[in-house]
């Protein structure tokens, strides 16, 4: 760790075939996932970062095509799935990211940043009472995690949907205009036919009553 920390901080030009600047950059990457997870520990945040570009530096040379914090990640995900494996007691083969996922979770759940955040990555044998509340974590989290998606459903309006979808048809809006139609001619009968003095009369009493009463 001191020759990558040497390396990082005092040679000039490039490291393992890229410049300082992707390799500050890689570290950041790391940094910022082994943050995410909670580790506070800062003497032991540098450890894990260092320890992880170590391993990306020892590849950088024959994958120039690839670049540090590609490299870096890849180191950092592979240590990380291995140590769940070990760990959990189960085989990373065709599961990586599924252990991953479950192991972050596990992580979290059973609490390790909180009360055993000095034996993340850290080789066995690790506290009883890490492993097993690990484990029974690990079970909790569920066999699969799987991205799902909600497809949009239409709202139910009930009464007000049906009589929205009446107007689509043609003859029920034939219909309609023709009811209308025939409450106007009633309401124009009515009023041509003693209705309008009807409605005058009434209001002349209401009128009358309001003065009484006024």
């Amino acid at each position: 760790m001191e020759s990558t920390l040497t390396n990082l901080t005092n040679a000039p030009g490039d490291l393992a075939g890229r410049s300082l600047e992707e390799w500050n950059a890689a570290y950041a990457k790391v940094e910022n996932y082994f943050h995410a997870l909670r580790i506070r520990n800062k003497p032991l945040l540098g450890q894990l970062v260092l320890r992880v570009l170590e391993r990306a530096q020892l590849r950088a040379p024959a994958e120039l095509n690839r670049s540090a914090t590609e490299l870096a990640f890849e180191e950092m995900e592979r240590l990380v799935v291995i140590w769940f494996a070990e760990v959990l007691q189960t085989s990373p083969t065709n599961s990586d990211q599924t252990l991953s996922t479950r192991g972050r979770l596990a992580l979290l759940l059973a609490d390790m940043p909180g009360k055993w955040q000095d034996q993340f990555l850290r080789p066995g044998p690790w506290p009883e009472e890490f492993v097993g509340a690990m484990r029974e974590t690990f079970l909790l989290a569920g066999p699969d995690f799987q991205l799902s998606k909600m497809t949009p459903r239409p709202l139910d309006l009930g009464p007000i949907t049906t009589l929205t979808n009446l107007g689509k048809y043609p003859y029920v809006r034939m219909g309609f205009a023709w009811t209308l139609f025939a409450l106007l001619f009633v309401a124009l009968f009515w009023l041509t036919h003693g209705g309008f003095n009807k409605v005058q009369d009434q209001w002349s009493l209401l009128m009358d009553w309001f003065k009484q009463n006024g």
